[in-house]
């Protein structure tokens, strides 16, 4: 467990942003200088349970001692430098993934595209509406579901991928999935990105799957399984506990000569986190940039914006799912998994021309 936590802030963007980095006044956030920081807040853990953070300019902290600022100095090289693509995937504008659950039983969309055929149809839908990638599931992870058989999950997924693949080479599919026999098959028919809400916890052979294929994966964090992730999650400090999480995955992976620049990472709002554990990872996500990978986040239709919003809530959510993703593109998120493919795509696209607008 580290001692010291470093958070890139204050944001700017478009020309403006380009201006301050000659200028020398502020520093690009993974490589891209249309969105630029001007601060840092610096965590510090003490005893595990205690954070104290402080914000310091991006020059006032080289006047900190010796051991603080060798820790900022190893953040902010992760923090600045350029992401690689994955799959063609470019991380220096706002990528969507679109979800395609093929249950019976999850949480927003559970047996809409249980049929083969809308399945197909829906990912074309999204595809369309501007998804750069598909994210494919046949098993629920919502609250308090049971786990099904894996090859049974797999033939809920497998024509529908296959589909997919062949009249949309170009379209990045990302397999959902907790097994690696699921991830193994899915390999197989072409899958290119790997999104395990387990944190590769789940079942131990994924990581050998992923590595051996050489398939880049969504490093996910959820506390608890499914069934059981709701009922009461605690953390000592539910951001710095995360990053403690990636942290130590990313280095594993890194020791068994995994290369780093294949790994997504997602705080997995809602898995694991009540409503003030959601907001914390929300209003401080841009820490995760420390770690030196892009971020993803999945807001979409989450029950934290009903707890929020209470009276006014809806069916799909479509405008706490908005701000949610807007505020994340604000802060640096790079990849946002939502349902409603064109509104999102909608907002981020205005609101994107907005920011860069001088």
């Amino acid at each position: 467990m580290r001692k010291y936590y470093t958070r890139p802030c204050n944001f700017h963007y478009g020309n403006y942003a380009k201006d301050l980095v000659k200028n020398k006044k502020a520093l690009p956030l993974a490589g891209n200088s249309h969105i630029v920081f001007d601060q840092i807040e610096i965590f510090k853990r003490k005893k595990g349970k205690i954070t104290q953070s402080k914000t310091y300019s991006i020059n006032e902290y080289k006047t900190l001692k010796k051991d603080i600022k060798s820790s900022i100095e190893s953040d902010l090289k992760k923090i600045i430098s350029k992401r690689k693509d994955i799959c063609e995937i470019k991380f220096n504008e706002p990528q969507i993934m679109g979800v395609l659950n093929i249950t019976p039983d999850s949480f927003s969309d559970g047996g809409l595209f249980f049929d083969k055929t809308k399945a197909y149809n829906q990912a074309n839908q999204m595809v369309n509406d501007g998804a750069k990638i598909i994210d494919v599931g046949g098993e629920s992870t919502r609250p308090g579901s049971e786990t099904i058989d894996q090859e049974e999950e797999w033939k809920r997924v497998a024509d529908t991928i296959f589909k997919i693949k062949k009249n949309f080479p170009k379209t990045i599919i990302s397999l959902d999935t907790r097994k690696s026999y699921v991830m193994k098959k899915g390999v197989e028919y072409g899958v290119n990105i790997i999104n395990d809400v387990s944190g590769l916890n789940f079942d131990k052979k994924s990581f050998d799957i992923i590595s051996s294929k050489k398939i880049p994966f969504v490093l996910h964090h959820m506390q608890g399984t499914p069934n059981t992730m709701q009922k009461n999650p605690k953390y000592d400090d539910v951001l710095l506990d995360i990053y403690d999480f990636f942290e130590e995955k990313i280095n594993f992976c890194i020791k068994k000569n995994y290369k780093k620049e294949f790994i997504i990472v997602d705080p997995g709002i809602g898995f694991g986190k009540n409503l003030d554990h959601n907001l914390r990872i929300m209003s401080k996500i841009s820490i995760f940039h420390s770690l030196g990978c892009p971020v993803l986040i999945g807001t979409s239709r989450k029950r934290f914006i009903e707890h929020i919003v209470t009276k006014f809530d809806t069916p799909d959510r479509t405008g706490g799912t908005l701000a949610s993703v807007l505020y994340g593109l604000s802060q640096g998120v790079q990849l946002f998994r939502v349902h409603n493919v064109k509104e999102i795509n909608q907002g981020i696209l205005v609101f994107n021309k907005i920011l860069n607008t001088n």
